[in-house]
C-alpha cells in the first residue's frame, strides 16, 4: 500500500542487493583492515576443503602403492589443510561478527537516528505504521548489517559447494548430481524465510502493545495509579492475550518452517546415500581408487557442513528482508521528507509585526474532524498571548503548528508578513524558545539537562545557572548532593527528582535560549503547586517583557489555570478547534462569553480549594 511519501509497503527483493552492498561499502569506510581480513579468511576457506581432500587421497594412494614420501608429504598437506579449515572457520566467523557490531552500532545506528530527526516535524512520531517499522528495527541493526556479509559467506560457501562437486565429478560424473540434491534444501529454507518474515510483520504490532503494556507494569510513574486502581491483573492479561496472539501466528509458522527444512534434508540425505553407494560400486569393479573412496567420503560428509552452512547464511540473507523492508521504508520515508518543498528564506532578527493566522486548518491522520479549523488571529510582535479552552479544544496543535512540527492542511501562518513555509525550518526552530506539557527527561547530569536547550552554550556554566535562575530552580541545584554535576535519574544510579522538579528543569532549558523570537509555554508549570506555578510565571513574564523589548518577541502561553493568562496582552479562546473568542482579559469578562463562563468556573474552584 503506498503511503503519503510514495513508498510501498511491500518493496522489491530486487532492490535489496544494493541495500547488502550500501552496508558493505560502510564497513570497508569505517573498518578497511578488518574487513579485509574478513573477506581474505573467507576465501581461503573456499580452496582449504579441497586441497586437504586431494592430499588425503594422495596419502592413500601413495601408501598402496608404496610410495612412502609422497605418503608422509601428502598426510602433512592434508593436516594443515584440516588447521587451516578450522581456522577458517574460527578467526573468519569472528572477523566478520566484529566487523558488522563495529559499523551497525557506531555508523549505522547513527545514520538510522538521524533519518529519523532529520524528518521535519513530529508527526511520523505518531503513525502507528511508522511506529510499527521502528520497533522492527530496534535493536536489530547489528542483524541489519550481518545479513550484508552472511550474502558474503554465502558466495564463499557456494564456491567452496562448487569446488567439492569439481572434485566429486572427477571421481564419477555422476556425482555432481549431488548439485542437485544440494539445492533442494536451499529453495526450500528461502521459500520458509519468507515465510517467516510475513508471520514477523504481521505479529510485530501484538508485541509492541505487550512490550509497552510490560513498561507501564514496571514503571514507577504508573505504578502508583496501577496499584490504586487495581487493574494489574487486567494489563497482565491484556498483554498475555497480544503475546499469545502473536506466538500462536509465529509458532504456526514455525511449524511449516520445520516441514519445509526436514523435507530438504531428507532430500539430501538421500543424494548423499546414492553418491556413496555410486563410488563404492566402482571401486569394488577397480573403476576406482580406495583414495577415490576416501575423498569422496571425506567431501561428500563435508559437503553436509558446507551446504548446511550455505543454507544457514543464505536463509539470514534471505530472513533480512523483515529488517531490509523497515530499513528501505525508513530511508524512503526519510529521503521523500528531505525532496519536500522546503522553505530556505531567512529568519528576521526581530519581529517588527508580529505573526499573523490565516485560516489555519489541520487534521490529525486517522480522523474525522479537524483538530484546529479555520483559525484566524493577528498576535503582534511583543505581546503575551494566551491560547485558553478545554482539553482537546486545539492549543497544543496550534503550538506544534507555530513551532512548524505540524504543517498547516490549509491556511497560512505568515511571520512579519512572510510565510512561515518559505523560511528555513531548522532557523525557525533555533529563534524558538519551548517548554512543552510532555517534556523530556534526560537521565543525565543536571548541567546536561538544562545546556540541552542551547547545544551551542552546553559547556557555559554562566548560561546555565542563568537558564535555572529563570526558571526559579536555583533551589534545586543547592539541594543536589553534587550541585550541576548531579547524576539525574535512579536508574543510572542517580537522584530521582519530582515531577514538579523535572518540569522545573524543564523550564530552565527552555531558557538555554537568549534572543528568540518566539516563547512558546504549553502548559508549563502543570506539575508544580501554586507558589511554585506563581513564581515561575513572574520570571517568565519578566523575560518575555525583555525580549519583546530586544527582539519583538511573542510569547504564547497555553494554560488551563486561568489565574496565570490574566495579565496576557491577548487572550485566544479555542473552542473543538475554532477560535471563538479573544481579547483582553477585561474584554472577555465584559463580554460575557465562554472566556468569562470558563474564568468564573476557575475562580469558583480555586476559591473553594482554599
Amino acid at each position: 500500500m503506498p503511503d503519503e511519501h510514495g513508498g510501498d509497503e511491500h518493496l522489491p527483493a530486487r532492490e535489496y542487493p544494493a541495500v547488502w552492498a550500501y552496508l558493505l561499502r560502510l564497513c570497508w569506510r569505517h573498518e578497511p583492515w578488518r574487513s579485509t581480513m574478513a573477506v581474505l579468511v573467507l576465501v581461503m576457506g573456499v580452496f582449504t576443503l579441497g586441497a586437504g581432500a586431494v592430499a588425503t587421497r594422495m596419502t592413500i594412494d601413495s601408501s598402496s602403492r608404496g610410495v612412502l614420501a609422497t605418503a608422509v608429504v601428502a598426510a602433512a598437506v592434508a593436516g594443515l589443510g584440516a588447521a587451516v579449515d578450522l581456522f577458517v572457520n574460527v578467526v573468519g566467523f569472528w572477523l566478520q561478527a566484529d566487523v558488522s557490531q563495529r559499523v551497525a552500532l557506531t555508523v549505522l545506528d547513527s545514520e538510522i537516528l538521524r533519518d529519523i530527526n532529520d524528518i521535519e516535524g513530529v508527526e511520523h512520531l505518531e503513525r502507528p505504521e511508522y511506529l510499527d517499522r521502528l520497533a522492527m528495527l530496534a535493536g536489530s541493526r547489528s542483524e541489519l548489517m550481518d545479513s550484508a556479509w552472511a550474502l558474503v559467506h554465502t558466495i564463499c560457501y557456494a564456491a567452496r559447494l562448487g569446488v567439492s562437486l569439481l572434485l566429486l565429478g572427477s571421481v564419477n560424473p555422476v556425482l555432481l548430481s549431488l548439485l542437485l540434491f544440494a539445492a533442494v534444501p536451499v529453495w526450500l529454507d528461502n521459500r520458509a524465510s519468507r515465510a517467516q518474515t510475513r508471520a514477523v510483520r504481521r505479529t510485530t504490532e501484538a508485541l509492541r502493545v505487550e512490550k509497552h503494556l510490560f513498561g507501564l507494569l514496571t514503571g514507577a510513574a504508573p505504578g502508583k495509579e496501577i496499584r490504586v486502581n487495581g487493574v494489574a491483573t487486567q494489563l497482565i492479561a491484556i498483554g498475555k492475550r497480544e503475546w499469545s496472539r502473536a506466538h500462536a501466528e509465529r509458532f504456526r509458522v514455525a511449524l511449516v518452517v520445520s516441514s519445509y527444512r526436514l523435507v530438504g534434508w531428507t532430500i539430501f540425505i538421500a543424494g548423499f546415500g546414492f553418491a556413496l553407494a555410486v563410488v563404492i560400486h566402482d571401486a569394488l569393479r577397480g573403476r576406482s581408487t580406495p583414495g577415490d573412496v576416501v575423498l569422496t567420503i571425506s567431501v561428500a560428509a563435508a559437503m553436509r557442513h558446507t551446504v548446511g552452512s550455505t543454507v544457514q547464511r543464505s536463509t539470514r540473507t534471505a530472513g533480512a528482508a523483515r529488517l531490509i523492508q523497515p530499513y528501505l521504508w525508513l530511508r524512503r520515508y526519510a529521503e521523500a521528507d528531505r525532496r519536500r518543498a522546503r522553505g530556505t528564506g531567512p529568519v528576521p532578527a526581530r519581529l517588527s509585526r508580529g505573526i499573523d493566522l490565516e485560516n489555519v486548518a489541520y487534521r490529525y491522520p486517522g480522523t474525522d474532524r479537524n483538530a484546529v479549523d479555520g483559525v484566524t488571529a493577528h498576535l503582534p510582535a511583543g505581546s503575551v498571548v494566551a491560547l485558553v479552552g478545554e482539553y482537546g479544544s486545539g492549543k497544543t496543535t496550534l503550538v506544534k503548528l507555530l513551532a512548524t512540527l505540524y504543517r498547516p492542511q490549509s491556511g497560512t501562518i505568515r511571520i512579519d508578513g512572510t510565510d512561515l513555509a518559505t523560511l528555513d525550518g531548522a532557523a525557525w526552530r533555533s529563534r524558538l524558545s519551548a517548554a512543552f506539557q510532555d517534556f523530556g527527561r534526560y537521565h543525565t547530569v543536571l548541567r546536561e539537562a538544562v545546556g540541552l536547550g542551547e547545544p551551542a552554550a552546553m559547556d557555559d556554566p554562566h548560561r546555565i545557572e542563568a537558564a535555572l535562575a529563570e526558571a526559579d530552580a536555583t533551589d534545586l541545584v543547592r539541594r543536589l548532593p553534587d550541585g550541576l554535576d548531579t547524576q539525574l535519574g535512579q536508574q543510572f544510579g542517580g537522584v530521582e527528582l519530582s515531577d514538579g522538579q523535572w518540569q522545573k528543569t524543564a523550564l530552565a532549558r527552555s531558557c538555554m535560549r537568549t534572543s528568540p523570537l518566539v516563547l512558546l509555554l504549553d502548559e508549563p508549570t502543570a506539575s508544580l503547586d501554586a507558589p511554585s506555578e506563581h513564581a515561575v510565571f513572574t520570571h517568565y513574564m519578566t523575560r518575555a517583557r525583555r525580549l519583546a523589548t530586544q527582539t519583538g518577541a511573542v510569547t504564547i502561553v497555553v494554560s488551563h489555570r486561568f489565574s496565570t493568562v490574566a495579565d496576557a496582552d491577548l487572550i485566544l479562546v479555542m473552542d473543538s478547534g475554532r477560535l471563538t473568542e479573544y481579547g483582553s482579559h477585561a474584554e472577555l469578562l465584559e463580554r460575557g462569553g465562554q472566556y468569562a463562563t470558563l474564568y468564573g468556573i476557575s475562580a469558583a474552584s480555586y476559591a473553594g480549594s482554599v
